[in-house]
């Protein structure tokens, strides 16, 4: 919940009830189609699908579910269009979110979110009245466990030209300016580094201090469980 949420929800769910699973595989199926469609089924011409594609492969989606996904999004196979969709609200004690989707029915996904911040002590607001308090950014995550050249990895960032860096549980979390993404992941990947995951996210400016967390938990889990909901974001430090 802090920062690199995409990431955070895929490595939690990859373990989780066949329910959660079918939602997960949903939002990255959505995500493919819809980049495919914006910006057609080759790889190597489409960043967005790229990242897409490997984050699927990271929750171990299945390679024909993939591949269906891009036809979808080419006009290949039928479906209707993925549209997407950002609501901004609150959450309990206060805290901002922005809650992404990635749908084919924006009167479902808009019932199925109010619904969600009601039971959960949150709300929905207009537009603008909590994304002033982020920013967008390119967020890379490295798995350091078996990183034995940390020095090595330190100074392959800032010759990547990123943005900034931490370690939080044996990961190095790596920001980058928006365009800037797919320069600094590419270079990672040339010094040898495997990159978990990269995606361009809403990151908070400021974060703030929650004392109940767990109120906060609860509302993610119920917003994991909405497949049209793709990603969403706090400015909760927890």
């Amino acid at each position: 919940m802090s920062g690199h949420s995409k990431w955070s929800k895929i490595q939690r769910q990859k373990g989780a009830a066949d329910v959660k699973k079918g939602a997960l595989f949903t939002k990255l199926a959505n995500a493919v189609t819809l980049a495919a469609s914006s910006g057609g089924g080759d790889v190597d011409m489409n960043f967005k699908l790229k990242l897409a594609i490997d984050q699927a492969k990271s929750a171990n989606m299945p390679k024909e579910n993939i591949e269906r996904a891009i036809k979808r999004g080419t006009g290949e196979l039928a479906g209707g269009p993925i549209e997407e969709l950002r609501y901004e609200g609150f959450g309990p004690q206060g805290v901002a979110l922005i809650i992404d989707c990635l749908t084919d029915n924006r009167n479902r996904a808009l019932s199925e979110i109010k619904q969600i911040l009601s039971k959960h002590s949150g709300s929905l607001a207009g537009q603008n009245a909590v994304a002033w308090q982020f920013e967008s950014k390119g967020v890379i995550i490295v798995n350091t466990v078996n990183t034995v050249d940390k020095e090595k990895l330190e100074m392959a960032i800032i010759d990547s030209g990123a943005q900034d860096y931490f370690n939080e549980n044996d990961h190095m979390i790596i920001y980058t300016q928006p365009k800037q993404l797919q320069k600094v992941k590419e270079s990672l990947e040339k010094s040898g580094f495997q990159i978990e995951n990269a995606d361009l996210e809403m990151v908070a400016k400021e974060k703030v201090k929650v004392e109940s967390p767990q109120k906060l938990e609860e509302l993610f889990n119920a917003l994991d469980d909405i497949a049209d909901v793709s990603n969403y974001y706090s400015n909760a430090d927890v």
